[in-house]
């Protein structure tokens, strides 16, 4: 029998995460998350942190990670707005950005968040098909519209655009707000950063969650205008004044402190994701290159369930979506090289 309160609940479809494991012999390339640890100064700073800080809130704008994100990029600290992890800096800049009756645009085939949002936020939109390749045209993207979000490298198809066509995008887009989701641009060459001094509708998303191993810690920012981040911290601060807590703000100024060792851990996965592309494409397999951290493979002779069920077996997870134009593909995050080898172990043992 259904309750009588029933017809108040929200009906929405939530995002589905990849599969937790339930034993650490478990080979997971399944979450795009980095496979070393944090750097050795966010190791420091926690252990030096003070739990008898925890009695007090902490600084509700979190300035110390706004200002160490500035400085990274050279930019001022009105630049920056930080958040617990992106999803929770897209979520605000989706409420902040996205208030008119025109559709935002996205693609097809992306980031699984993005209808979410907007059909929690009853957001309008409208998703453009990327083609054959997996390719963003962003030509398709040159029409009326509320707003337009684009990763950069997209996922899961890792296919990254250059800086040359990202600035045509927003510059075909002056009056709408263009945010561009840089989760993974740190494994590739191309940073839209450059870009926010002269387009000021223009916000960039970034995560500490992949190539600074903070993923357990939850810590992002956004880099825009100053004018739209007046706008993000309007919202943060009319559903939540302190949306990161102290050690984790500490933790995200330790991590972005130090750039010797995020440069030492981005090449190593770098160099074992190409490695393994090429050991890959030798099994058969097909796959662009790539411009993340990970991998987005087909194989003509076996379906994704297929290897995807086998892997599983052999306690190595990888992501499989059984979504239209996909369902044949599988995302496979780029670990250590130790873990990518018993990757292809599995894989030589099924395919031969």
């Amino acid at each position: 029998m259904e309750k009588a309160f029933a017809k108040n609940l929200i009906n929405i479809e939530p995002y589905v995460a990849g599969e937790q494991p339930k034993s650490d012999s478990i080979i997971k390339l399944n979450a795009n998350e980095n496979p070393y640890p944090p750097s050795p100064a966010v190791y420091a700073a926690i252990s030096s942190f003070d739990a008898e800080d925890l009695k007090k809130y902490p600084p509700m704008d979190a300035a110390p990670l706004r200002k160490a994100v500035a400085e990274f990029y050279g930019l001022d600290r009105s630049c920056v707005f930080a958040g617990n992890g992106s999803d929770d800096v897209l979520a605000t800049a989706f409420r902040a950005f996205f208030n008119s009756d025109k559709p935002i645009l996205y693609p097809d085939i992306t980031y699984s968040f993005y209808p979410v949002w907007c059909e929690l936020l009853k957001i309008p939109y409208k998703v453009i098909p990327v083609d054959e390749g997996f390719n963003v045209h962003i030509e398709d993207y040159f029409i009326e519209n509320g707003g337009v979000v684009l990763p950069n490298p997209n996922a899961p198809t890792t296919i990254g655009l250059g800086l040359e066509a990202i600035e045509e995008l927003i510059r075909h887009n002056r009056e709408s707000v263009v945010i561009i989701d840089e989760a993974y641009a740190d494994f590739n060459d191309v940073n839209c950063v450059p870009l926010i001094k002269k387009y000021d509708n223009l916000v960039i998303t970034q995560t500490f969650s992949k190539s600074r191993s903070l993923a357990g810690m939850r810590v992002a920012a956004a880099i825009a205008d100053p004018y739209l981040i007046s706008y993000l911290d309007a919202v943060k601060d009319s559903y939540n004044s302190y949306p990161m807590d102290a050690v984790a703000i500490s933790a995200g100024v330790a991590a972005i402190g130090d750039r010797d060792y995020f440069q030492e851990t981005r090449a190593k996965i770098i160099a074992t994701r190409d490695r393994v592309t090429a050991q890959l494409r030798e099994l058969g397999f097909i796959l662009p290159d790539s411009s993340a951290n990970f991998l987005f493979a087909t194989h003509p002779d076996h379906t994704a369930e297929e290897i995807f069920l086998f892997l599983r077996e052999k306690g190595i997870f990888v992501r499989y979506f059984k979504k239209p134009r996909i369902d044949n593909y599988l995302r496979i995050t780029v670990g250590t090289d130790e873990q990518m080898d018993r990757l292809i172990e599995a894989l030589k043992e099924l395919i031969g």
